[in-house]
């Protein structure tokens, strides 16, 4: 059983089982609702995720539903009737064990920031560095 959250806790949810795929996405439109350079995603069937709180809907295209905090703002679901029926994709990120779900793909590369090619490639650091 996987879990995890908003940031102010106001919206919990459990998944159970395995998903179907566990992504990073690079799509615009997931970037600009994040306001990150990719998201991760793991899509499951919705009645394997039990939500507690009341996530607040945007629909950011015309299927597609993004489910974020009303309180905080993080996103956490997205769905989508038309390419995936039944199914609920979580934001990997608000996992409470972000290493349970490690992704399995990048999709949408080619919407993905010319940059990303080579991110694996920058300096890295523990913390953030000081100057």
């Amino acid at each position: 059983m996987l879990s995890g959250g908003c940031h102010c806790g106001a919206i919990r949810y459990e998944a159970e089982g395995e998903p179907a795929h566990s992504a990073l996405c690079h799509c615009k439109d997931c970037r600009t609702s994040a306001g990150a350079p990719m998201v991760g995603w793991a899509l499951y069937p919705q009645d394997a995720v039990t939500i507690s709180g009341k996530p607040v809907e945007y629909r950011s295209s015309e299927h597609a539903i993004r489910h974020f905090c009303g309180t905080c703002g993080s996103g956490l679901f997205y769905t989508n009737a038309t390419i995936f029926p039944g199914k609920i994709d979580i934001q990997t990120g608000t996992l409470d064990d972000i290493s349970a779900l490690p992704p399995q793909a990048h999709i949408q590369m080619a919407e993905a920031a010319d940059w990303m090619a080579n991110a694996h490639l920058l300096p890295k650091f523990d913390r953030f560095p000081v100057e």
